[in-house]
């Protein structure tokens, strides 16, 4: 059974893709709480993130680090926040968020609606930060 993100580091459902490494695959959320909100997920399809081995949650939080720090780099913002919840996808994943204070991490928070471009520019500008 393949989950919506596998198919989304498989490409068959396009993504704003950040970053990918044979292990690992960064997009844009489709629906962020912030412009520049990311999930990084394995390309192994686990359900939980604390059933990973301790071996691919340290590689995954790496890789996550130096997503989140190039997301600092192009985007306004104070901190990338980081969040693990694991019950919309049945698939591991990190969000994470660029925020200017707590609250900006609250789910009850208006989703953002962004045009393609949007997305595209965001993107781009996070990349450029990863080179």
């Amino acid at each position: 059974m393949s989950t919506l993100f596998s198919k989304i580091a498989a490409g068959e459902i396009p993504s704003y893709k950040i970053a990918e490494n044979d292990k690992f695959y960064a997009f844009l959320d489709i629906s962020p709480l912030s412009k520049g909100h990311t999930l990084v997920i394995p390309k192994e399809e686990i359900d939980y993130i604390f059933d990973l081995s301790d071996t691919l949650l340290s590689e995954m939080s790496v890789f996550a680090k130096k997503i989140a720090l190039a997301i600092q780099r192009a985007l306004p913002c104070k901190k990338v926040g980081v969040m693990v919840i694991g019950l919309e996808v049945p698939h591991a994943h990190i969000h994470l968020i660029p925020i200017r204070n707590e609250k900006d991490m609250s789910l009850e928070n208006p989703r953002l609606k962004l045009s393609g471009e949007e997305f595209e520019q965001i993107a781009s500008a996070i990349r450029r930060e990863l080179n």
